[in-house]
């Protein structure tokens, strides 16, 4: 009997925000995404083992991570 399993990586979109953009200074939509990573079994996934947020800006094309309470802030 074997048993597979492993971690998968999932990016997801959460919302886009018009503001000043950190690194260029410009007022640009930003994209915030979510990337969670999940523990699974036979490719079925059983609990998120954490989560990450990032902010792209359309102008500059630049990603920067963001913290949860960053994100919230955003909303």
């Amino acid at each position: 009997m074997f048993i597979l399993f492993g971690f998968k990586t999932a990016v997801k979109e959460l919302f886009r925000r018009q503001t000043v953009c950190p690194n260029c200074g410009q007022n640009a939509s930003q994209r915030i995404d979510e990337r969670a990573s999940k523990f699974t079994v036979f490719f079925i996934p059983v609990f998120t083992t954490s989560r990450r947020y990032s902010r792209t800006c359309a102008y500059c094309g630049i990603t920067s991570e963001l913290s949860r309470s960053e994100k919230n802030a955003l909303v």
